[in-house]
């Protein structure tokens, strides 16, 4: 049944517009977060009118996003929760945790992550139901393509694990979420000395092309990495984080005590 409660039928051409709308959804996981409705009509070689018409019915059911800038998409609410249903994910946070990510997601537009580092990898543990990430492949192969993959490779080149794996092989000073972590300068390579600097991470167009990221650590009290804040948005807004940062880092220190 319907909404209107007449019966459920097939037209003959319907099932031909589920295939083409499975097809464009393909099409934006093929491509990245970003990508726009010309780029789809042309790779898919479809009318530009029905390409529009099918990403709109796919935004209105969330199985696709628009952007922050809103113009391009990606995979929505809806893929998420299908992934979740074939390989089920590990537990969530606890409930302060995610409290915390529900009022930063409504007071700044773009995909807030939470991360954690263990075994000598990331893994995202929260990602943003509205924006989740969905290039986790490029992300795991090419950790400094990402912010957040940006931050580990800075923690292993002070000589130091992050706290679920190991403890650091260098003596660590207390460190507080968003202050620039202390290690031998000579140990760094030069791409990671921005992170010394400001505490935190950062990229453009290294995932997608377009957009950024911002990577805020969450430290243990021994200085130790254990998690990550993220914001993804477009380059625009990355290039001038001065308002993003502050609030993130305020974000950071508040989950610091329930993740460390």
């Amino acid at each position: 049944m319907i909404a209107d409660g007449s019966p459920v039928g097939l037209h003959a051409r319907q099932p031909k517009a589920i295939h083409s709308a499975l097809t464009v959804l393909e099409e934006v996981a093929r491509c990245g977060a970003g990508v726009t409705a010309r780029q789809i009509s042309d790779n898919l070689a479809l009318p530009r009118a029905t390409a529009y018409r099918l990403l709109n019915v796919l935004v209105q059911d969330e199985y696709l996003v628009r952007m922050p800038d809103l113009r391009g998409f990606a995979l929505g609410r809806k893929v998420v929760e299908l992934a979740n249903l074939v390989a089920p994910p590990a537990a969530r946070p606890p409930e302060a945790v995610r409290a915390i990510l529900d009022r930063l997601r409504g007071g700044i537009r773009g995909g807030i992550h939470l991360v954690r580092y263990e075994h000598d990898g990331l893994r995202v543990i929260d990602p943003d139901p509205d924006f989740p990430p969905s290039d986790r492949s490029v992300i795991l192969a090419r950790l400094e393509a990402s912010a957040m993959g940006r931050l580990l490779v800075y923690e292993r080149s002070r000589g130091a694990a992050p706290a679920s794996v190991e403890a650091a092989t260098t003596p660590a000073s207390r460190a507080t979420p968003g202050a620039a972590p202390t290690g031998h300068a000579g140990s760094r390579p030069r791409p990671f000395g921005e992170i010394a600097a400001s505490g935190y991470a950062s990229q453009i167009d290294g995932v997608t092309d377009g957009y950024g990221c911002i990577a805020i650590p969450i430290r243990d009290r021994a200085g130790h990495l254990v998690a990550g804040l993220c914001l993804c948005a477009p380059r625009e807004r990355i290039e001038r984080p001065d308002e993003l940062v502050a609030m993130l880092q305020r974000g950071a220190e508040e989950l610091a005590p329930l993740l460390a």
